[in-house]
């Protein structure tokens, strides 16, 4: 794990060199190759250093990293193209992800606390320095103190944990170590996690902080940093099974409410951006309650949707992104008739929102087949809600494919245009795996 981290650290002296955004942008992809090459037996932990190690979730997720990080420089064409700090914007994206691959693969727990709470730094310079509006400095503020306050029990809890049973090593840990583990504990050190998917109710920093972040930011947010609870909920769980028992269900009604709720407020928006961001809310919704349910299913099903809403969520953002750079809008109300304006583009636009509404043949479906399977096992209440989740997920985006694409064209246009190929390559290299992982589907089913 060790080599693959110091080529990491060895791309970052390039950004010093003048016109180096392509060279990095390529070792990007050389880096996922050699990192993809590295896989070992999915069920036991592999590569394992002093304090690295891999095992298949942390192996999938970094693999997800790597991509999405290769992805966002080749969509920030503008920042290349203005000549906007580009060397500056460089070591942002390779910083945070040295932190993110740093915290999938760390085997420590306080280690794994320093660099998920390290992931916050470079993610706030992006929106800070890159984000369009002035609001962005309030969207800062709310994804820096959302975060930070709930991450800080978090390390008590660590500490608690170590005082108990001598060690943070992650696969030492046991359910039986602390077994005058309260109701307190259980709280500490899930509610940080809660916070990063983000949960129903303390979802607030997410849509301010996408429509705020640059193409890059958001592609970041939604592709890896949700995820980051997820990875960090199934870590802990080892730990906390018994009192996860008792206590679960409140967190699985709060995610598939809040779920059906943040649902209805997708199909009132008129912003892109946020509509977008809104729906990765309810899709993590679902893969918080089927985590939640602790049952073979659910863990299995979570992390299959997070692999797929990475790819997917960041490739809507990136056609967001592409209508805003041509039309120097993201509302709806002007974003529309796009079909006579980039009739090219109409094609992506479609792939995206049925992979984002889990139609087959992408790897959404098979992640929302175990969940719902995983939920309705544990609860046959949860039908209605499910139900309810299903029908208006596919509402609000064929919402914002229909009001997007049809309809007559915003009287301020007057011609048609078509994508730079660097674009199709990109939304290609977003839909491609989300459709190939699914020939494949052991890995992210069969791990336990």
């Amino acid at each position: 794990m060790l080599k693959v981290m110091f080529g990491l650290i060895g791309v970052i002296p390039l950004v010093f060199i003048s016109q180096s955004w392509h060279l990095v942008h390529v070792s990007f992809y050389l880096l996922t190759f050699v990192f993809m090459l590295l896989g070992g037996v999915p069920y036991l932990f592999y590569q394992v250093s002093y304090f690295l190690g891999c095992d298949i979730i942390s192996f999938g997720l970094i693999l997800l990293s790597f991509w999405i990080c290769g992805l966002m420089i080749m969509a920030s064409q503008s920042v290349l193209k203005y000549e906007y700090y580009q060397g500056l914007f460089l070591f942002m994206v390779l910083f945070l992800m040295l932190m993110l691959y740093c915290t999938f693969s760390t085997q420590n727990l306080f280690l794994f606390y320093l660099f998920f709470e390290g992931s916050l730094i470079p993610t706030l310079f992006l929106i800070l320095g890159w984000g369009y509006q002035p609001e962005r400095v309030q969207a800062g503020m709310y994804l820096l103190f959302y975060t930070l306050l709930a991450s800080l029990p978090l390390l008590v809890g660590v500490f608690y944990i170590y005082q108990g049973g001598g060690s943070l090593f992650i696969p030492f840990l046991m359910k039986d170590l602390i077994l005058g583990g309260s109701s307190l504990l259980y709280l500490a050190l899930i509610f940080a996690f809660l916070v990063k998917m983000p949960m129903f109710l303390v979802h607030l920093w997410l849509p301010k902080a996408h429509v705020e972040a640059p193409v890059s930011g958001s592609m970041i947010l939604a592709g890896v940093l949700l995820k980051l609870g997820g990875y960090g909920l199934l870590r802990v769980f080892n730990l906390l099974t018994g009192l996860g028992m008792k206590f679960n269900f409140i967190w699985i009604g709060i995610s598939l409410i809040g779920g059906c709720l943040v649902s209805f407020v997708c199909l009132r928006q008129t912003d892109l951006k946020a509509l977008v961001a809104y729906s990765s809310v309810a899709h993590m919704g679902l893969v918080l309650g089927g985590l939640m349910t602790l049952n073979y299913w659910g863990v299995c099903g979570a992390f299959t949707l997070m692999i797929a809403h990475g790819l997917c969520s960041s490739g809507l953002f990136c056609l967001t992104n592409i209508s805003y750079e041509r039309l120097g809008s993201r509302s709806l109300i002007i974003n529309k008739g796009l079909l006579n304006f980039m009739p090219s583009m109409a094609l992506w636009w479609f792939l995206l929102s049925s992979a984002n509404m889990a139609a087959p043949p992408t790897l959404n479906l098979l992640g929302e087949i175990s969940l719902l399977n995983s939920i309705v096992a544990w609860s046959w209440v949860s039908m209605i809600s499910l139900a309810f989740l299903s029908f208006f997920s596919a509402a609000y985006t064929l919402y914002l494919f229909s009001y997007s694409q049809h309809g007559g064209l915003y009287s301020g246009l007057y011609a048609t245009v078509g994508g730079y190929s660097r674009e199709y390559l990109l939304l290609f290299l977003h839909w491609v795996p989300l459709n190939l992982l699914i020939l494949k589907s052991e890995p992210s089913l069969l791990w336990i």
